[in-house]
């Protein structure tokens, strides 16, 4: 089997793979991030993915590789990582009361065949009206500065928000397995086999 490498570093996303009970190692690639000029966000996210894939592929000729990433969108505009409190409160402030849209850009590349399957998965999070008191609480306890819309849906992040609307919410946290389920099968690899890896 070839062997399947999940290309991030992150450890939510790691978590979420893991519930597919397959074997996969990570490996973090490097890539410029910046969007293109006149780029909207469900393009940079599908670009993005797409890229890390290739990317990683360059040391691993061999294996099949996932690569995602996701932006949080208010308005069309892209809301980054805070990086400080000012910032996130600045975010958090703008989402209260409001909707957010999530897009999650998904690819799965087979670096032996140069095939590349790649989409973007919705999901959209309704905020509570959110009172200075409750976001500087939120802020203080989960610090959340590196993450795009200053909070962690998959902590205590989940306390700001009134309603959750999409088809997975593992996308949310950064991988959409419903969708990767299928992209596999693509590649002839049914989670719901013995045979898997």
């Amino acid at each position: 089997m070839q062997q399947l490498i999940l290309g991030s570093s992150s450890p939510f996303r790691a978590e979420l793979l893991s519930k597919l009970n397959m074997s996969f190692i990570q490996a973090s690639p490097e890539i410029d991030e910046t969007p293109q000029a006149g780029e909207k966000p469900a393009m940079l996210v599908k670009r993005l993915a797409e890229q890390k894939a290739i990317e990683i592929a360059k040391t691993h000729p061999d294996a099949l590789i996932i690569g995602s990433d996701q932006v949080a969108v208010i308005d069309e505009a892209i809301l980054g990582k805070p990086g400080n409190h000012q910032n996130a409160v600045k975010q958090l402030k703008q989402a209260s009361g409001r909707e957010v849209k999530f897009l999650t850009g998904l690819a799965l590349y087979n670096a032996q065949t140069q095939n590349m399957q790649s989409l973007v998965e919705p999901f959209s999070v309704h905020f509570r009206q959110l009172t200075d008191e409750q976001i500087a609480f939120y802020l203080k306890k989960e610090q959340p500065y590196q993450c795009a819309g200053s909070f962690k849906s998959e902590g205590f992040g989940i306390s700001l928000f009134s309603k959750l609307m999409g088809d997975d919410p593992n996308s949310l946290i950064g991988l959409p397995l419903i969708r990767l389920i299928e992209l596999l099968r693509h590649e002839k690899i049914d989670v719901l086999q013995p045979s898997h890896p």
